[in-house]
């Protein structure tokens, strides 16, 4: 019985039955995040921005959840190994889980606001290991022993050993198991948030009415309103803030004469601003989707900032989200003519969770790292020169302007249109600016002009539409967009590091002759 197998067994259900004590302590105190999900978040504030940016465009919006399984993985061999290392000397084992414990305990301290009770879990999972650790390697212990010292192995003593070796391993795994689904039973703060998210009711807050005009008649077409179920999310929470409208407060404070505190209710109170709003992420390439439009409403942060009275010298405001992430924003889009704004509904409903509620911060014209703030509850009137925000750290640049940009939807590369003469499309944007013309190229020939729907504001992406008439076969198709300023977009190719990526969107599609087969 006493394998090198059952003392990786030993190790492994005791790393987690420490982990699901930690869990369940984060969980049921209320605790933000578990040591787990503590170190997933250390691991990516150290990774490189050009590895964290391979990482998004390799896995999409799965990132996080893959890290936390690779890191689960890396884990379970670090339990094995451990409770192999038990059977040489159990000191051995404790070392290692000491330092893991350590490492968790690292994590959880260089979190945002961490306090003393944020180690709890910690402890308490240490702990668990090291009483785990010896419940269930004495039964092999005592084996060993007894087989060294007996000169005929006893059957009935390896039965008794093997199962209270199997009894212990079970109870272990099971509770384990049990608090693990508790915890997140008892923790799902989440639940109540929502239902408080689902009855609650925003006077002015109005239904969105797309314009008439905003769509072309294409099939497949991209919707002009993204709905709040399919807006792109990036961000760096693995646990997502649920934040309690009544717990909810935002300071504003600084280089200003008069430090502003502000409640849900004093910011519902004062007038809202309501704007059709595309926002896009610095990690979207060329032809990618993280981008979306939607009804945005809220109250504009410019009055908010003259009612604090910025001081001179001042060009920044760092914003800092509920779980510590920290964008710099320019203080001249927040004060300008823009619809900068404090956001607390999307597409006529409360913010989604994922996507800020109760508050987050909207500015058209900005990509989201440097601007788009969820779960924002403190803005420091401050200077660059004095601040560095989390992905400035990390490469990208520090002032973040949308780049005109325009993109191919129907057909999609590899599809079919009939040759002769076929209707494709796609949408263009460059918020703040507004697009002025979007041209089509077949197999890099002339220039041909598009059509283009109505927008709102220049603050959205236009949709537009083209007829080409292609030969039948295998084409290229190409499309670029000129901005209300002049501005023609820029064919040279460049990855989204560090201020975002430029390049025409191209596809591949095949013209078939309607009259064949």
């Amino acid at each position: 019985m006493s394998t090198p197998r059952a003392w990786s067994v030993a190790g492994v259900v005791t790393g987690f039955a420490g982990l699901a004590v930690s869990y369940f302590l984060a969980m049921a105190t209320t605790i933000r995040d578990s040591p787990l999900v503590a170190v997933a978040e250390l691991v990516v504030r150290l990774t490189p921005g050009p590895v964290v940016e391979r990482a998004i465009r390799l896995t999409g919006q799965h990132d996080k959840t893959l890290l936390i399984v690779v890191l689960m993985l890396i884990s379970a061999a670090v339990f094995a190994g451990a409770g192999r290392l038990a059977r040489r000397a159990w000191w051995l084992a404790t070392i290692v889980f000491a330092v893991l414990a350590a490492l968790g305990g690292l994590a959880v301290a260089l979190q945002c606001d961490a306090t003393t009770l944020d180690a709890l879990p910690v402890a308490a999972g240490f702990a668990t290991w090291l009483i785990c650790l010896w419940a269930l390697t004495a039964p092999l212990r005592r084996h060993e022993r007894a087989r060294a010292t007996a000169p005929v192995p006893d059957p009935a003593h390896s039965d008794h050993t093997r199962r209270t070796f199997l009894l212990r391993v079970g109870v272990v795994a099971a509770g384990g198991v049990v608090l693990g689904v508790f915890g997140r039973a008892v923790g799902r703060s989440r639940r109540h948030v929502e239902a408080t998210r689902r009855l609650l009711r925003l006077p002015g807050v109005t239904q969105p009415v797309p314009p008439p005009d905003a769509r072309v008649d294409v099939e497949d077409m991209t919707p002009w309103v993204t709905p709040n179920d399919g807006f792109y999310r990036i961000d760096t929470a693995f646990v997502v803030p649920a934040i309690e409208p009544d717990d909810w407060a935002l300071r504003i404070h600084g280089m200003v004469d008069r430090e502003i505190v502000l409640t849900y209710r004093d910011l519902v109170d004062r007038r809202l601003t309501e704007a059709w709003v595309t926002l896009n992420c610095v990690s979207n390439e060329v032809g990618g989707d993280l981008i979306g439009n939607a009804w945005w409403s809220g109250v504009r942060i410019a009055g908010l900032l003259r009612a604090a009275g910025v001081r001179p010298g001042a060009d920044a405001v760092l914003q800092t989200s509920e779980d510590g992430w920290t964008c710099g924003t320019p203080l001249e889009v927040l004060t300008d003519d823009r619809d900068a704004m404090l956001a607390v509904a999307m597409n006529g409903r409360p913010l989604p969770i994922d996507h800020g509620f109760p508050v987050r911060t909207i500015v058209p014209g900005l990509y989201g790292y440097v601007s788009a703030c969820k779960w924002v509850v403190d803005m420091e009137v401050t200077r660059f020169a004095d601040i560095e925000a989390y992905w400035t750290k990390k490469g990208w640049s520090e002032l973040g302007p949308v780049k005109l940009s325009s993109r191919i939807d129907v057909p999609q590369s590899g599809g079919e249109i009939a040759a002769g003469g076929a209707r494709v499309a796609g949408v263009a944007w460059a918020q703040h600016t507004g697009i002025a013309a979007v041209e089509v190229s077949v197999d890099d020939g002339p220039w041909q002009p598009a059509d283009l729907a109505g927008v709102p504001s220049t603050d959205t992406w236009v949709q537009w539409v083209a007829t080409v008439d292609v030969p039948p076969g295998d084409h290229t198709l190409t499309v670029r967009a000129r901005d209300a300023d002049g501005l023609l977009q820029t064919g040279v190719e460049q990855d989204v590091l560090p201020d975002g990526a430029t390049g025409w969107h191209t596809i591949d599609l095949t013209a078939r002759d309607p009259d064949s087969g």
